[in-house]
């Protein structure tokens, strides 16, 4: 079988090399204490984008530090009691997509919330950057990392929907794929009260890994940059990956409790299997991996058809 990476069987035994930060836990803890006590501070507006069967609304709210951050909002009509929602989250330096991409959850009695990522290429932030988040605060504190403040963007959003009363608290999902996918990912750890996670072929896991294997593309061509310009002896090197770590989601791995469904592709050069399987092997929760193994980091023939399925079972 080719493959980019290790065998299936090593796979599976993999758990990572990034170095994991010795106050991660506590680090968290803190971040997740400091949103809890801001307040959401979210509104509603209707959008121009009308459907026969339900209504989208514009949803605005605060970040941790402020930032204001967007997310379409799909409720269909005639809410009898309580219903499933489910958080998607999109790929790297994109946004939320057509609000008619989402359209057949919402037809099947689900509302869906899609964020767009801070700074990126949608509506949240003020700035649009399509590439440097990974390393974006690097040289600060690892309180002023990027994925820091838009994972916390993630949980906040789920806080919100905590509270809406047509939202069943029981029943909500996160979505995601590659960037999307670390997202639903860090959230689903960060937020007990996630129901279920579906994370495609995600992205931010096992920094230094990737950086070994020299397979890093797009995206992940900011690790060797950062090198180039900033650290070209690798002075710094130790240091560089142990702060990546606080962003890392294999570390977040233990904190998941619900059950979470991930997909890989053995061909996937983006974000190379074996940074998948170092999330997926620490997880302690009802798991399942989706292995693929002619497909790399692009659409995968019948996926589509197998997460409305996932949906319909929330």
């Amino acid at each position: 079988m080719p493959s980019v990476d290790m065998s299936l069987d090593k796979l599976k035994n993999y758990t990572g090399i990034n170095p994991k930060p010795s106050d991660f836990e506590e680090f968290w803890a803190n971040s997740i204490e400091e949103s809890n006590n801001t307040p959401l501070n979210y509104s509603f507006k209707e959008s121009s984008f009308t459907f026969p069967f339900g209504k989208a609304y514009d949803l605005i709210f605060k970040g941790i530090d402020g930032e204001n951050i967007y997310a379409k909002a799909l409720i269909p009509n005639n809410i009898e009691k309580p219903i499933g929602a489910i958080i998607e989250f999109h790929g790297y330096g994109g946004n939320s997509r057509d609000w008619s991409s989402k359209l057949p959850y919402v037809a099947s009695g689900y509302a869906i919330f899609s964020m767009d990522c801070r700074d990126q290429m949608g509506y949240s932030g003020n700035e649009n950057f399509r590439r440097g988040n990974i390393i974006r605060g690097i040289d600060k504190t690892p309180k002023d990392l990027y994925y820091r403040k838009t994972y916390l963007d993630g949980y906040r959003l789920s806080k919100i929907l905590e509270e809406l009363e047509y939202i069943d608290s029981k029943k909500i999902c996160t979505l995601g794929l590659s960037q999307g996918g670390a997202l639903a990912f860090a959230v689903g750890a960060l937020n007990s009260n996630i129901h279920k996670i579906f994370s495609i072929y995600p992205f931010l896991s096992d920094f230094k890994r990737v950086w070994e294997m020299d397979l890093g593309e797009g995206p992940y061509e900011e690790l060797k940059d950062y090198f180039r310009f900033k650290d070209p002896l690798h002075e710094k090197e130790n240091e560089f990956f142990t702060t990546l770590g606080y962003i890392d989601i294999q570390n977040f791995s233990s904190k998941i409790n619900c059950e979470i469904t991930m997909v890989t592709g053995l061909m996937d050069r983006i974000c190379p299997p074996s940074t998948q399987f170092a999330a997926y092997n620490k997880i302690f929760s009802k798991k399942n991996m989706l292995v693929y193994p002619d497909f790399g980091h692009e659409d995968i023939f019948g996926l589509n058809d197998l997460i409305y399925k996932w949906v319909l079972n929330i």
